[in-house]
């Protein structure tokens, strides 16, 4: 990785007039964490956003939408489980995927408004547009009435997300073919459906249609479901998704997709055949970098459409940033609005002392959750690290068992001899939530870090933290 570039002897004393001091690609998390930090600072920012509202895919299709579906749909299976509300009060009729969308649109509605008050109120420049490289220092802005427009800023930060990878041999105009952004438009309850591709996403929407009784086929073109997780997590969802129903297939490739008007047939090179009402295809992401004329200014994208770029979010041309998915790992958007920041410091002060923390949380939503930061036990035992497992049993806390939410469990991983805690996984209801307490003391330096914190520290009863106090209590008996 490359360090800052300084600005030439000669050109220190040059003065160029520019529109604005930087103009940002993108209203997603990395375009926002730049242009709220930005125009904080004093800069005049100018901010384009391709659709009607503001927001990026995050907001209107990722991950606002999704994680507000798995909210619902628990919800849902959470009162079918519950005799209490079961047994008196039966459900009329079955709730449908277009049923729970109407509170997703709810929500995804006041994120808008929400996040549109924070560029007005910190008087940032809102261009509604297609935007498009004259040269490193102009940007073009197509409009959707057809009028077009330039203008100029010292620098630019790209951060125009990511869309669902197209493969040539798939046709997504037919009508039973999605993939995660137009499943959203889906507006009826097929009967079942094929996901092909799980990781992330189609884990998560896995859960949602199976919440809803849908028949849910997953397909993993991998053999083991979430490879990148702690082995004992993968194992953990790959047990409650088959309990639940849905059937998983490994190692499969789809030869071709059949569209019908009965429905959607796969075929695979395995020789296998699988109807269905239809498909979600949910197999890879594209940077969105294909109608930036990033030729005008001398970069290229890889065949994913990402962006390389150094460890401050510049890219090959010193004042072009870029920051989000079109970079790659970790595709998060909690990280993504992180980089922005960073990439915004810089442009600010000129130095490049802010960076990305190095233990990133995982949070996926499937129903249960997973979230992990830190080392796998396959990781440390590569490494040849002496560690130590600690484990809490959600069905063993009184909290969960209040709930009525007892799959899962907390796992601390901590080294034998130092007792420093190296890696945390949580599988079950609120993971995503209670990893944090985890995170926030393994990000103490020194001896702050060690299982001790949680075997000594009083948590509040009946509470899900408390499995921190469970766990190391669990692993330091382990220790012999």
């Amino acid at each position: 990785m490359s360090t800052p570039k300084s600005v030439p002897k000669n050109q220190k004393n040059s003065v160029v007039n520019y529109d604005y001091d930087v103009i940002v690609i993108g209203t997603g998390p990395g375009g926002e964490g730049s242009a709220m930090k930005l125009a904080k600072a004093g800069k005049k920012v100018a901010v384009i956003e391709k659709y009607k509202d503001i927001g990026g895919g995050c907001t209107h299709w990722g991950t606002i939408p999704s994680k507000a579906l798995r909210h619902s749909v628990s919800q849902l299976i959470e009162l079918k489980n519950n005799a209490l509300f079961n047994n008196r009060y039966p459900q009329q009729h079955s709730f449908t995927f277009a049923d729970v969308l109407r509170h997703t649109e709810q929500v995804v509605g006041k994120q808008v408004k929400m996040r549109a008050s924070f560029y007005n109120r910190n008087n940032c420049s809102l261009f509604f547009g297609s935007a498009s490289f004259v040269d490193n220092h102009t940007v073009q802005i197509s409009h959707a009435d057809g009028s077009v427009e330039k203008i100029t800023a010292k620098d630019i930060v790209i951060a125009t997300g990511s869309r669902p990878y197209h493969p040539d041999d798939i046709n997504f105009n037919a009508p039973n073919v999605y993939d995660s952004d137009t499943i959203l438009s889906l507006d009826y309850q097929p009967k079942n459906i094929i996901i092909y591709g799980a990781g992330v996403i189609g884990c998560e929407y896995a859960s949602i249609f199976r919440g809803l009784s849908v028949k849910t086929d997953l397909i993993n073109t991998r053999d083991r479901l979430l490879s990148f997780l702690d082995a004992e997590m993968s194992d953990a969802i790959s047990y409650h998704f088959r309990n639940s129903g849905i059937i998983l297939r490994h190692d499969e490739e789809y030869q071709k997709v059949e569209s019908t008007k009965e429905g959607v047939v796969v075929h695979f090179k395995s020789g296998k055949k699988m109807k269905a009402d239809c498909l979600l295809y949910a197999n890879g992401r594209t940077g969105n970098t294909d109608q930036l004329n990033l030729q005008n200014v001398g970069l290229t994208p890889d065949g994913r459409g990402q962006l390389s770029i150094n460890e401050y979010y510049q890219t090959a041309v010193e004042n072009i940033y870029a920051v989000g998915d079109i970079i790659g790992y970790p595709s998060l958007a909690s990280a993504a609005y992180d980089q922005g920041r960073i990439a915004a410091n810089l442009i600010i002060t000129g130095e490049g002392k802010r960076k990305l923390i190095k233990d990133i949380p995982t949070g996926i939503f499937t129903i249960p959750e997973i979230s992990s930061v830190g080392k796998t036990e396959q990781m440390l035992t590569q490494q040849k690290v002496p560690y130590e497992v600690g484990r809490a049993q959600f069905k063993d806390l009184a909290r969960s068992q209040i709930l009525g939410s007892e799959v899962g469990s907390l796992k601390i991983l901590f080294h034998r001899e130092t007792r420093e805690i190296l890696g945390i996984h949580c599988f079950g209801e609120r993971a995503a939530e209670i990893i944090h307490i985890g995170q926030a003391i393994m990000e103490q330096p020194g001896e702050g870090n060690t299982l001790d914190y949680f075997a000594n520290t009083t948590f509040n009863y009946p509470t899900m933290a408390e499995a921190y106090r469970v766990a190391a209590l669990n692993g330091l008996n382990r220790l012999f």
